[in-house]
């Protein structure tokens, strides 16, 4: 029964299996379910903290804000993320999301038939701001949208991953 209502629904907790248990007139602890999950192939981890946005965060969204308010809707839609979904097997670093955008970025935009002057938008990911792929993006003259820090819901795409981890979690 525990194996399948976490199969069911990952997002239970050990307190709620404890809980269904002890109605159902079993009584277990924590550490039995872990177990029992564990021996299943099942692991469980915990909820990611969510960093509270700091004054300086908030700041430089409402700095980025003000910039682009006026902004014309042509220009967004010159904007352009990473462009074709890539399946990567392995942990990624910065010198395979280079290589990755090497291979997909100008077909990408093409294929999009993006216009003259198209800007490239990804977030503050520690592999998408590091030195070396700043200086790659440079070297290869692509304009950059400077995106704020700690700004994953002015982000679209992320409203698309969180769409595609419900559904994930719903199979």
């Amino acid at each position: 029964m525990t194996t399948r209502k976490v199969s069911k629904n990952p997002r239970t907790t050990r307190g709620d299996l404890v809980n269904d248990l002890q109605r159902a007139g079993t009584k277990v602890t924590k550490a039995t379910i872990s177990n029992t999950l564990r021996r299943q192939g099942l692991k469980s981890c915990s909820a990611r903290r969510v960093p509270l946005l700091k004054p300086v965060h908030v700041q430089a969204r409402v700095k980025f804000a003000r910039e682009h308010l006026d902004d014309p809707e042509e220009d967004w839609e010159n904007v352009m993320g990473p462009g074709r979904l890539i399946r990567v097997k392995e942990r990624m670093n910065g010198a395979m999301y280079r290589e990755i955008l090497s291979d997909n970025l100008l077909p990408s935009a093409r294929a999009l038939k993006m216009k003259r002057g198209w800007v490239f938008q990804h977030d503050n990911d520690p592999k998408h701001t590091a030195r070396e792929t700043k200086e790659w993006l440079r070297k290869k003259h692509f304009k950059v949208l400077e995106w704020p820090r700690q700004s994953p819901d002015l982000n679209p795409i992320e409203n698309l991953w969180r769409e595609l981890k419900v559904r994930v979690a719903q199979r």
